[in-house]
């Protein structure tokens, strides 16, 4: 799963948020004095790529963009984030908007009591507004776009993830129906492992 994914997969509290989110451009390695909810944010952020990278339909997900690619994995995630933004009031009570707004407030808040290494992606973030950017399949371009500018050219080479635009728009339906079962089972696993009572915007 992206970024849209992990942050909304998380307690209703800013650090845990951030820690989910920072656990991928950090490696999932957290900093000294890094505080639990950072830690457990992190934590969570494991569980949900784990669990996703094993299931079963995120696999038919990718096998919808051919037999061979090195990015089809990455691919699907960018194109779930596009399928949670357009079915979001299915997963969540909490409008889109409201929630995204709120998350860029708290975040920015935070952002002076993070070490550089890690304030820099989440300032980044909230600059470009990324979150707001899986709109459309023409936004889902762009993210392609912006993956592949981050790439090695000896990477490059050899896989690009713009190159699935035209499958994964031809395929859009049926990735959406993978997505549509997938989904609220991750959300049920996720659950499992945070506080009920800070995670009420997830509708399971």
């Amino acid at each position: 799963m992206n970024w849209i994914a992990h942050i909304f997969l998380s307690e209703l509290n800013t650090d845990f948020q951030i820690g989910n989110y920072l656990a991928d451009p950090l490696k999932g390695k957290s900093w000294e004095d890094a505080n639990e909810n950072i830690k457990k944010g992190m934590y969570v952020h494991k569980i949900i790529d784990s669990y996703t990278d094993s299931h079963d339909f995120f696999k038919n997900s990718k096998n919808r963009l051919g037999s061979k690619g090195l990015l089809k994995a990455v691919v699907i995630d960018l194109t779930y984030d596009y399928l949670l933004t357009k079915n979001w009031e299915k997963f969540s009570n909490i409008p889109i908007n409201e929630f995204l707004d709120s998350f860029y407030i708290n975040a920015l808040k935070r952002l002076d009591s993070l070490p550089l290494h890690a304030k820099t992606p989440l300032e980044r973030l909230i600059q470009h507004d990324i979150l707001n950017q899986y709109k459309t399949l023409d936004d889902l371009e762009k993210a392609f776009l912006r993956v592949d500018y981050k790439l090695s050219q000896r990477l490059l080479k050899r896989d690009t993830t713009h190159r699935y635009i035209d499958i994964v728009s031809s395929n859009i339906h049926s990735i959406e129906e993978d997505f549509l079962i997938f989904f609220p089972q991750l959300c049920k696993e996720v659950k499992k492992h945070i506080d009920d009572d800070k995670s009420n915007h997830i509708i399971v």
